[in-house]
């Protein structure tokens, strides 16, 4: 179930969604703030070594300040981000979703990471959904994500998203994955 609720985050004009998700939790899904440095912190660091290794390609295992402040301290609307979080737990992060476009503002780079415990429940597929629909509105004609080729999760996701595969010719451990909006 979808339902949105208009609203603003930091004086940015971001709705705000509320969701059920398939095994009946519910989520609400906002803008991340720099107010979610710390939350950001514990995602990631209670992310299992399998989710941190994919959604940094295997180059994080503790987040530096300097990474939470890159990845909450966003140039809206160049960067956007949302968090999924369960009610009552503004604190917890369920997951998140974000892009960072080029300096015209046309194409962007992507990513979505979920908490092992909310896996598997549709929410990744509802962080894209959203991200998608906000890069569309805003002129973004083309979205991509670099991911590792092991990552079976996200290959499945971009293709039901509509994203197209290819190899990275710099790299052949990951997939370079494209969804033209």
């Amino acid at each position: 179930m979808k339902t949105l609720v208009p609203g603003a985050a930091a004086g940015h004009d971001f709705p705000h969604w509320s969701h059920t998700l398939q095994d009946g939790r519910q989520v609400a899904i906002r803008p991340l703030t720099a107010d979610d440095m710390e939350a950001e912190r514990r995602f990631i660091q209670n992310l299992s070594p399998r989710s941190r290794h994919y959604r940094f390609l295997g180059q994080v295992s503790r987040p530096s300040d300097a990474l939470l402040r890159q990845l909450t301290q966003l140039e809206y609307p160049r960067q956007v981000a949302f968090a999924a979080v369960p009610p009552g737990d503004p604190a917890q992060l369920a997951g998140v979703s974000r892009y960072s476009t080029d300096e015209q503002g046309i194409h962007c780079e992507c990513a979505v990471t979920v908490a092992d415990a909310w896996q598997h429940q549709g929410l990744g597929t509802l962080l894209m959904e959203h991200l998608i629909e906000v890069a569309r509105s805003r002129g973004v004609r083309t979205m991509m994500s670099i991911d590792l080729a092991d990552n079976v999760a996200m290959r499945e996701l971009a293709r039901d998203l509509g994203f197209h595969a290819r190899s990275d010719p710099e790299d052949r451990h990951q997939v370079i994955f494209e969804l033209k909006l």
